[in-house]
């Protein structure tokens, strides 16, 4: 039996994890060195030579996050960002097009606007959930399909299948923004995708202490240019750098042992504070994919295993009041980020997604995000109920 054979917990637990053959500790060290011993000029040892290039424990973290995703080879970043910034640079070049999401995560959109826009690197805005407009999104210079599914912050879906059809028929490469669903609920590659981006700061940790991110390519894919996506990402990885640290690797890799476990307790959290919602009175809007009034949710039924512990909701009463609710609760922490333990409650409009502010990607003001912890389902609608039930 290979690792390639066992079910999600097992290789999480597994995959690029095996004993150290000197001490037999079942836990991968922390190679916190920053160079290596040659054994003669270029004699390295397993191909280590200094750790911006390759270290131990990142790679134990690399090849387990491929495994989970299904992907040829993965690549561990410093942050979410440092990883879309390497796949984009790596992929891109001025006078290239993309497609992106009219709903998406504020810090993706001002590193598509500011930073590849001046470079030459030109982007159209299309909603994924309708595979149409991203069609109609395309160029001939279209170079990539940009998508995350579920959506930051309205949780819109991305049939990920048909998209991938439109890019590929397109010559174009599509990248998923896996984060929300994380790879326990839902496998972009094996839907067709060409290469998967997490911001590992979340459900991957899990645990709201570390910051990293991580890009997995699909086997074989390559760039419309004819290279392999692989050489080109690792070649731009130890090229710009912004690789994650050996401890920050080790913490990631910990959190990635529990996500199957963590992700039920999500989900069954997540659908105990939707039924609460779309009862209170001062809600007017609850944004879940589980729900069956979502616009896609038989998309969502059919390429995820659940739904997710993201909730977004809108309020009576408008911005005011929406901020108001999310500094009034008590166990929902007021805080940016998501998927750790702990619950987090924010105001996208003025926190993650200020950004967008004037722009397509612009949410609406009266929008409230959750990241529905683990903790117990009754304490959780509890907190929200003071809290709506005091300002709505």
């Amino acid at each position: 039996m290979t690792v390639d054979d066992l079910g999600f917990s097992s290789r999480a637990i597994h995959a690029g994890q095996e004993p150290d053959p000197t001490t037999g500790a079942v836990v991968p060290p922390i190679h916190q060195v920053s160079t290596y011993k040659q054994d003669g000029v270029g004699g390295l040892r397993g191909g280590y030579e200094y750790s911006r290039s390759a270290n131990p424990t990142r790679t134990a973290l690399e090849e387990c996050i491929a495994s989970l995703e299904g992907g040829e080879r993965a690549f561990a970043f410093a942050s979410g960002l440092a990883g879309e910034d390497t796949v984009l640079r790596a992929l891109l070049a001025p006078g290239d097009h993309v497609v992106v999401p009219s709903d998406a995560y504020g810090g993706t959109y001002r590193l598509f606007n500011r930073v590849l826009k001046p470079w030459g690197v030109e982007h159209s805005i299309a909603r994924v959930a309708d595979v149409e407009s991203v069609r109609a999104a395309l160029r001939p210079e279209t170079r990539m399909v940009w998508v995350e599914t579920p959506t930051n912050p309205l949780l819109g879906i991305a049939d990920i299948a048909a998209i991938a059809e439109v890019a590929h028929a397109a010559g174009a490469l599509l990248v998923v923004d896996n984060t929300f669903a994380s790879p326990y609920l839902q496998n972009p590659i094996a839907l067709g995708a060409d290469v998967v981006v997490h911001s590992t700061t979340k459900y991957a940790g899990g645990h709201s202490d570390v910051v990293g991110g991580a890009v997995v390519v699909a086997a074989g894919a390559m760039t419309p240019r004819g290279e392999s996506v692989v050489e080109r990402v690792a070649f731009h990885q130890n090229s710009m750098g912004a690789v994650a640290g050996p401890f920050d690797a080790w913490l990631v890799l910990r959190g990635l042992k529990t996500l199957a476990v963590r992700m039920e307790r999500h989900c069954d959290n997540a659908e105990v504070v939707v039924d609460f919602l779309q009862g209170h009175p001062g809600v007017t809007a609850v944004h879940y994919p589980g729900l069956p009034d979502h616009p896609n949710h038989e998309v969502a039924s059919r390429q995820m295993k659940r739904f997710g512990g993201m909730v977004a909701f809108r309020v009576k009463g408008g911005e005011d009041v929406a901020a108001k609710v999310c500094a009034e609760t008590r166990l929902f922490t007021l805080g940016e980020s998501l998927g750790g333990v702990e619950s987090l409650i924010e105001h996208p409009a003025r926190m993650t997604h200020a950004s967008v502010a004037g722009t397509e990607l612009e949410v609406p003001a009266d929008l409230i995000r959750l990241s529905v912890g683990i903790e117990d389902a009754a304490d959780l609608v509890a907190d929200l109920r003071q809290a709506l039930d005091r300002l709505t």
